[in-house]
Order: structure tokens, then sequence, then C-alpha cells
């Protein structure tokens, strides 16, 4: 039997690519068991196997506390330290002492336990392979066949006794998928669960697109191009925004490839989805403005505070704009991060009038000004009274500001102080200057003012001529 005993743990671990020291813990946990039902499910017993002859021994064993403890809850499986010292002389509290005790023989009924105990064990080994082998693979691409189509999803084969879910809500809708179809999915999720799938995939995260393109352009590979966002209508349509890493490459251009071949690829892979390839802009109004394509933008306000913008286009282009179901506005949105408001020219005109004269309004209130100061504050872009307090405070602060010694040096006393008053104080502030800047803020000519900026500049090359 010992021999039968090594010949099994070779066996299941040759077959399912287990340790074999998870099978004999496995063993000695269904001979431990074993043992507790003979002599009483109250012991607490260990079994231990020797791996080279297959033999086995039984101990009991007992939990030590110190002899004035109040824990003490079971005593067949507890002593104190008084009588443990009997058994271990060295035993702390907190340890265990034991002693050998009969083993039970390995009979059918004891096999038929280990096997199921062998066999749960076993499947836990292959759930935490899965996991250590996946977890570093959160956020790729992987595929795999379709082992099986329910109404919870779909469980995909990835090899390596692997399997993936795809929840029906991950799936793209109408999709055909049947058993036996090699598909592609986004590994969104890998979680350490007793039971049920680990793996969790998406056909419809956004991510999954742009893991395609990644797939597809080798120019993302190389680091030329970047794929900054996405946003979609899973199989309807999506918008990916697009940034080139090096002029000579044209980003949109290299993600939909020669008569499409690229892009085509990806929409043939989620259900013809299409694909708008957005070029990225730093400035967020022009960025807004691509990603609204196809539709033509009139024009664009941006509001900082609520992190919106007003988008106008012409009348005929306004369902465009929209997209049907509005899903082009909300790509759009989705993609750029800035809520959309999409109108005609009329409306934003409407709109823009309608705050204009409640802004107006608000003016004249709070600051008890006629209608003509409130309009000429509305036209110069104030919005709050809080951004006029702010100028004015400002003003007064530059009124008494005072030129630097190096200022007056090169400008003079009237002209520094001049200067100081619009932000100007010091040389190096001169010395920065543009010849017509100067003009506007000094009031001088314009050979006047090339000359005090080539004196205020003369320190400039004499340090240059130093090193």
């Amino acid at each position: 039997m010992n021999k039968e005993i090594l010949m099994a743990v070779d066996a299941v671990s040759n077959e399912k690519g287990v340790d074999k020291e998870i099978i004999f813990d496995a063993l000695e946990a269904a001979l431990a068991s074993a043992t507790r039902k003979k002599y009483g499910e109250e012991l607490d017993v260990r079994v231990s196997i020797n791996r080279k002859t297959g033999g086995y021994d039984t101990f009991r064993r007992w939990k030590v506390f110190a002899d004035d403890s109040t824990e003490l809850e079971v005593p067949e499986r507890e002593l104190r330290m008084d009588d443990a010292r009997d058994i271990d002389k060295d035993v702390e509290p907190g340890g265990f002492v034991e002693e050998p005790m009969d083993s039970v023989p390995f009979g059918r009924i004891l096999a038929q336990t280990a096997k199921q105990v062998i066999v749960q064990k076993v499947r836990e080994a292959e759930r935490a392979q899965v996991v250590d082998a996946y977890k570093d693979r959160a956020g790729t691409l992987v595929s795999g066949i379709v082992k099986r189509v329910d109404r919870n999803g779909v469980y995909v084969d990835l090899g390596a006794n692997a399997e993936g879910f795809i929840a029906r809500e991950d799936m793209i809708p109408r999709e055909p998928v049947r058993s036996q179809d090699r598909i592609k999915a986004y590994l969104k999720e890998v979680r350490t669960e007793p039971r049920g799938p680990q793996l969790f995939l998406s056909r419809t995260a956004p991510e999954f697109l742009i893991e395609l393109f990644k797939l597809e352009v080798p120019e993302v590979g190389q680091g030329l191009i970047n794929i900054l966002a996405a946003a979609r209508d899973p199989g309807v349509r999506a918008k990916i925004a697009v940034r080139s890493n090096d002029p000579r490459v044209d980003p949109v251009g290299a993600c939909v490839g020669m008569r499409g071949s690229r892009v085509q690829a990806v929409s043939n892979e989620i259900a013809g989805e299409r694909v708008d390839i957005i070029p990225f802009d730093d400035n967020n109004a022009q960025f807004v403005i691509n990603a609204m394509a196809p539709a033509e933008v009139t024009s664009i306000v941006v509001d900082e505070d609520s992190h919106s913008m007003d988008i106008a286009v012409s009348e005929d282009k306004l369902s465009q704009a929209i997209g049907r179901g509005g899903q082009n506005i909300r790509l759009a949105s989705e993609l750029t991060g800035w809520e959309l408001n999409v109108m005609s020219e009329s409306q934003a005109e409407a709109k823009s009038e309608t705050e204009s004269l409640a802004l107006r309004e608000t003016f004249m209130k709070q600051l008890d000004v006629d209608a003509d100061v409130a309009s000429i504050l509305v036209q110069e872009g104030f919005s709050t009274i809080e951004e006029i307090a702010y100028v004015l405070a400002s003003e007064e602060s530059m009124d008494g500001a005072e030129p630097a010694a190096d200022l007056v040096e090169v400008a003079g006393e009237s002209l520094s102080k001049t200067l100081a008053r619009k932000g100007i104080r010091t040389r190096e502030d001169l010395a920065d200057l543009a010849v017509d800047e100067l003009v506007e803020m000094g009031n001088v000519d314009e050979k006047k003012a090339a000359e005090l900026i080539m004196d205020a500049r003369k320190h400039w090359f004499a340090e240059e001529a130093k090193v």
C-alpha cells in the first residue's frame, strides 16, 4: 500500500501538473480525517507521510496554554503547561505537544476519501496556478476558443487549464458567438475565487479597442503613435484619439492603413463597429472640434469652471452633430472628457444674448453702474463680480509698485514708474520685452524703445563675453 501511495502521487502530479507536495498534504489531511472518525472527531490529529517510502505515522496533538490561562475550551485538544511538560519539557505556551497513536490502515474507504480530498486540492492548486499565470496580464489582450455559451455569458478556453468568462453585459450586443469559435477579448480583471470564474474578460471595454489597434498598427508598438483615449457604442460606432510622436508620421493615416485595411481589420473583429480616428490636440477646444467629426463646428464657447463647452453648428448639420440617439455628441464627450452642449448657430446667438443681458443686469445691480458701463464690462469678457474685483485689486497693487534701481538707471525715473505700474519692475523685465510691447506700455516711439531694450540687455552680452 505504501508503494501505491507513491505511485498515486506521481500519477496525479504528472497528469495535472500539480506539485507533489500539494498531493502529499491532501493525503495527510485525508488520513487525519479518517483517524478522527475512528477515534473521536474532537481529537487534533497530525499524519506525516514519508516522501521516499510512502509509510506514514500518526500523532495526537494538544495546544499548550499557561497554567493560569482561562482560554481552554476543548480539553481533548488543549493542555496546561504543567501537564504538557510531562510530554515535552521544552514546550512553551502557544506551542504544541504530540504523542504517537495507531495509524488507520489505507483501505478502500480511506482511499475514496483521499481521492475526494486530492481532487479538491488539485482544483484549488490549478485555480491558484491560473491566477498566478494571469495576474500580471490584466489589462492585455487574450484569445481562446469558446467552450460554451449560456444565459450568463460566454466561457472561453484560454489553454493550460485557464478559463475566461465574458459576462452578457461585456459582450457586443447581437454579436453571434458559437461554441468552438476563436475569440479575442480584453482581460479586465483577475480575481481569486473559491468557485466560478476567475478571469473576467470584456469585448465592450474601450481598452479592448485600443489593444486591437496596437495589434494592427506597428507604429503604436514602436512608440511612434500613442492612442490616448477611446469611446464606444459597442457594435455600432466608436472614436479613438491618436497622437504622433514623430512629425513625419501621420497618426490618422497610420491607423487607417492602406485603403483602410487596418481600421477595417479592427472593425471586423468587433462586429462591424464603425471607428472614427480623431487627431488629439493639446488645445481642448480644438480637440473637441476634432472629436465632433464628421460634423463641422462653427463656434465654440469654453466654460472652464463647469468643464463644459457650448458647440454651435449650422442648422443643416445639427442632426449630424448630435448623431442618432445622441450618439456622436455622447462619444465626443466621453472621448474628450468635457461636457458638450451642441446647438444651432441661431440658438447659440440667442443663448449668448440672453446670458449677456443677465450678466449686464447683475453688474448694474451689484456694482451700481449704468447700462453703458455694464455693457463694456461684459464686452471685455468679465463674467463674475470676483473677476472685476481681482483686476481692480491687481491694478491698485500695480499703482503702488516701485521700480527697482537697475530699471531707473536704464529708463529714467518717470518712465520706470509708468512701467512698474504695468508689471515691469526690473531691468530684466525690460530686457525681456519686445519693441512693440514697450511702445504700447511706455508711450515711446519705436527707436527709443529699441534703444532702451538694448541698454537693458547689455549685461547679457557682457556675461557672454566673459564665458
